[in-house]
């Protein structure tokens, strides 16, 4: 009996794989486009480099294909055994004496493939190629500034462009010329939870690239102590040595974010923050976040197949329209959650694992009702 058990469940995942293959292909392209249509195509209209661009995209793919892996997980094991249920292979698998466990344990095996291969990316490829997107970033930048409208400094001084380097350092920049010339920089030595410990500004500088220091012209130092400035210097002409200097578009995004470190960092930062009782949502909601999205895998290949024995036992017939509407379902439920997490409206706990447990509950239920029945 043990040779038709394993020929089944290996029969099941042969339905799951080929359609898991193309919905992960689908998801990723789609999770491209996006990045196509929202930072890609208006780089490329104002003459960015094509080169670096496809660097950027390239190393997008690590993080598009985490997070498909979920969602082409439930996507493919619900078209998968919804077509096993419409041509009545499971009923038959049922009458034949089959345990119903037969059936939720190759999905469930897969899922936790799933779940082991999300965390590993995350950790191992997601947060080192984010480093290196912020620096092409950078290049893309100081290649042409006019890609965000760099060109001339703005009217306060203030710009859109935001390095930062290893120190902690947060690096404005008023504006960025041909040839690398920086206008009107203002660096800023953070402290966790706590206010600046140096503010420098510059009329000007220059940072070569691939260069470990900062030409800076004209301007001045203030260190602080306790929040009150207790030094004043100015300088023509000085050098600032950074370390690992990356970019971002955004002067309000700068830096990596939270999800983005790696779980080392991560973990020291929340537990400082809980120690000086710094309240910071947003990173106590990535550290749940890295662990609650890997198991999503696991979460919704249980719901799927309580989905599937309850469909069966109810006469219903599943197919690709239900595959796509709880594949939108679980990523609206999973986007209002993050957004209320960091933000502070829930806990970060909840906000993470908050979709997770709702697939489990979904399941349970089903199977409930499946049992009634």
């Amino acid at each position: 009996m043990n040779l038709p058990l394993k020929r089944f469940e290996r029969y099941v995942l042969g339905e799951i794989l080929p359609p898991l293959a193309g919905a992960l292909s689908v998801v990723i392209v789609l999770l491209l486009l996006a990045l196509l249509e929202t930072v890609i195509a208006p780089l490329l209209a104002k003459g960015a480099n094509p080169l670096l661009i496809a660097r950027l995209i390239a190393l997008n793919i690590p993080e598009a294909l985490a997070q498909a892996l979920p969602i082409a997980l439930m996507f493919a094991a619900l078209l998968g055994l919804s077509r096993l249920a419409a041509d009545s292979e499971i009923k038959a698998a049922l009458a034949s004496g089959m345990p119903a466990s037969r059936l939720f344990r190759p999905v469930l095996l897969l899922a936790a493939g799933v779940t082991l291969s999300t965390f590993a990316l995350n950790e191992l490829l997601v947060t080192r190629a984010k480093v290196q997107v912020q620096t092409v970033q950078r290049e893309i930048v100081l290649d042409n500034p006019r890609v965000i409208g760099l060109g001339e400094p703005s009217a306060n001084g203030s710009g859109g462009l935001v390095l930062r380097d290893a120190l902690n350092r947060a690096i404005s920049v008023g504006a960025a010329l041909p040839g690398g010339e920086l206008r009107e920089l203002r660096i800023v030595t953070m402290q966790a939870g706590q206010t600046p410990r140096e503010v420098i500004t510059a009329r000007s500088g220059r940072l070569t690239p691939g260069s470990n220091v900062l030409e800076l012209r004209d301007g001045r130092r203030v260190s602080f102590q306790d929040g009150r400035p207790v030094t004043v210097l100015t300088f023509i002409s000085g050098t600032l040595p950074v370390q690992d200097v990356q970019a971002s578009f955004d002067s309000k995004d700068a830096g990596l974010k939270a999800i983005y470190l790696p779980l080392r960092d991560l973990l020291a930062r929340t537990s400082a923050y809980r120690q000086q009782h710094v309240r910071s949502p947003a990173d106590f909601t990535a550290l749940h976040r890295k662990f609650a999205e890997p198991l999503a895998g696991l979460a919704l290949a249980f719901f799927v197949v309580s989905l599937a024995v309850f469909a069966f036992r109810s006469g219903q017939n599943l197919g690709l329209v239900w595959a796509l509407l709880l594949s939108f379902a679980y990523y609206a439920t999973w986007s209002v959650f993050r957004v209320m997490g960091e933000n502070g409206a829930v806990p970060g706990a909840l906000a993470a694992y908050a979709p997770d447990l709702i697939a489990v509950l979904a399941g349970a239920a089903l199977l409930w009702r499946a049992g009634r029945q």
